[in-house]
Protein backbone atom coordinates (compact mmCIF):
# COMPACT_ATOMS: atom_id res chain seq x y z
CA UNK A 1 0.00 0.00 0.00
CA UNK A 2 1.07 3.56 -0.65
CA UNK A 3 0.10 6.88 0.88
CA UNK A 4 -0.28 9.66 -1.67
CA UNK A 5 -0.17 13.22 -0.37
CA UNK A 6 -0.97 16.05 -2.77
CA UNK A 7 -0.62 19.75 -2.01
CA UNK A 8 -2.75 21.71 -4.48
CA UNK A 9 -4.37 25.10 -5.06
CA UNK A 10 -7.66 25.41 -3.13
CA UNK A 11 -9.85 26.12 -6.16
CA UNK A 12 -8.77 22.79 -7.72
CA UNK A 13 -10.17 20.66 -4.87
CA UNK A 14 -13.49 19.75 -6.52
CA UNK A 15 -11.81 18.75 -9.79
CA UNK A 16 -9.24 16.60 -7.97
CA UNK A 17 -11.94 15.00 -5.81
CA UNK A 18 -13.97 14.04 -8.88
CA UNK A 19 -10.85 12.71 -10.64
CA UNK A 20 -9.99 10.57 -7.61
CA UNK A 21 -13.54 9.19 -7.43
CA UNK A 22 -13.35 8.33 -11.14
CA UNK A 23 -10.01 6.58 -10.49
CA UNK A 24 -11.65 4.37 -7.86
CA UNK A 25 -10.48 6.04 -4.65
CA UNK A 26 -13.07 5.40 -1.94
CA UNK A 27 -11.91 7.78 0.77
CA UNK A 28 -9.61 10.71 1.32
CA UNK A 29 -8.55 13.17 3.96
CA UNK A 30 -8.51 16.88 3.12
CA UNK A 31 -6.61 19.46 5.18
CA UNK A 32 -6.34 23.21 4.85
CA UNK A 33 -2.68 24.17 4.73
CA UNK A 34 -0.44 27.16 4.14
CA UNK A 35 2.93 27.15 2.48
CA UNK A 36 5.19 28.44 -0.21
CA UNK A 37 7.84 27.19 -2.58
CA UNK A 38 9.06 28.91 -5.70
CA UNK A 39 5.78 30.83 -5.77
CA UNK A 40 6.84 32.75 -2.61
CA UNK A 41 4.46 35.18 -1.00
CA UNK A 42 3.29 38.59 -2.09
CA UNK A 43 2.57 42.05 -0.68
CA UNK A 44 -0.86 43.57 -0.30
CA UNK A 45 -2.03 47.04 0.62
CA UNK A 46 -4.75 47.31 3.24
CA UNK A 47 -5.90 50.76 4.41
CA UNK A 48 -2.65 52.30 3.31
CA UNK A 49 -0.41 49.79 5.08
CA UNK A 50 1.61 47.16 3.25
CA UNK A 51 1.32 43.57 4.47
CA UNK A 52 3.54 40.74 3.35
CA UNK A 53 1.71 37.46 2.83
CA UNK A 54 4.46 34.86 3.33
CA UNK A 55 2.35 31.70 3.28
CA UNK A 56 -0.26 31.06 0.61
CA UNK A 57 -3.39 28.97 1.18
CA UNK A 58 -3.15 25.38 -0.06
CA UNK A 59 -5.11 22.16 0.27
CA UNK A 60 -3.46 18.88 1.26
CA UNK A 61 -5.15 15.66 0.17
CA UNK A 62 -4.14 12.29 1.62
CA UNK A 63 -5.20 8.91 0.22
CA UNK A 64 -4.00 5.36 0.85
CA UNK A 65 -4.27 3.02 -2.12
CA UNK A 66 -3.06 -0.45 -3.14
CA UNK A 67 0.24 -0.53 -5.03
CA UNK A 68 -1.47 -1.28 -8.34
CA UNK A 69 -3.53 1.95 -8.19
CA UNK A 70 -0.65 4.36 -7.52
CA UNK A 71 0.08 5.35 -11.11
CA UNK A 72 -3.55 5.95 -12.06
CA UNK A 73 -4.19 8.00 -8.90
CA UNK A 74 -1.07 10.14 -9.38
CA UNK A 75 -1.98 10.75 -13.03
CA UNK A 76 -5.54 11.69 -12.06
CA UNK A 77 -4.29 14.22 -9.50
CA UNK A 78 -1.77 15.69 -11.94
CA UNK A 79 -4.34 16.11 -14.71
CA UNK A 80 -6.97 17.65 -12.43
CA UNK A 81 -4.68 19.97 -10.43
CA UNK A 82 -2.52 21.32 -13.26
CA UNK A 83 -2.99 24.95 -14.28
CA UNK A 84 0.41 25.29 -15.94
CA UNK A 85 1.38 28.14 -13.62
CA UNK A 86 3.84 28.24 -10.76
CA UNK A 87 2.36 27.00 -7.48
CA UNK A 88 0.35 24.06 -8.85
CA UNK A 89 1.68 21.94 -5.98
CA UNK A 90 3.43 18.67 -5.28
CA UNK A 91 2.59 14.98 -4.96
CA UNK A 92 4.39 12.77 -2.45
CA UNK A 93 4.20 8.95 -2.51
CA UNK A 94 5.35 6.90 0.48
CA UNK A 95 5.04 3.33 1.74
CA UNK A 96 2.39 2.36 4.28
CA UNK A 97 3.36 -0.53 6.53
CA UNK A 98 -0.09 -1.25 7.95
CA UNK A 99 -3.60 0.13 8.31
CA UNK A 100 -5.98 -0.70 11.14
CA UNK A 101 -9.69 0.11 11.08
CA UNK A 102 -10.52 1.20 14.61
CA UNK A 103 -14.17 0.09 14.57
CA UNK A 104 -13.65 -3.51 13.43
CA UNK A 105 -9.96 -4.17 13.98
CA UNK A 106 -9.48 -5.08 10.30
CA UNK A 107 -5.92 -4.63 9.08
CA UNK A 108 -4.11 -4.24 5.78
CA UNK A 109 -5.93 -3.69 2.48
CA UNK A 110 -9.33 -4.62 4.00
CA UNK A 111 -9.04 -1.65 6.38
CA UNK A 112 -8.62 0.83 3.55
Amino acid sequence: MKKIEAVIKPFKLDEVKEALQDAGVQGMTVLEAKGYGRQKGHSELYRGAEYVIDFLPKIKIEVVVPDDMVNSVVEAIQAAARTGKIGDGKIFVSDVLDVIRIRTGETGAQAV
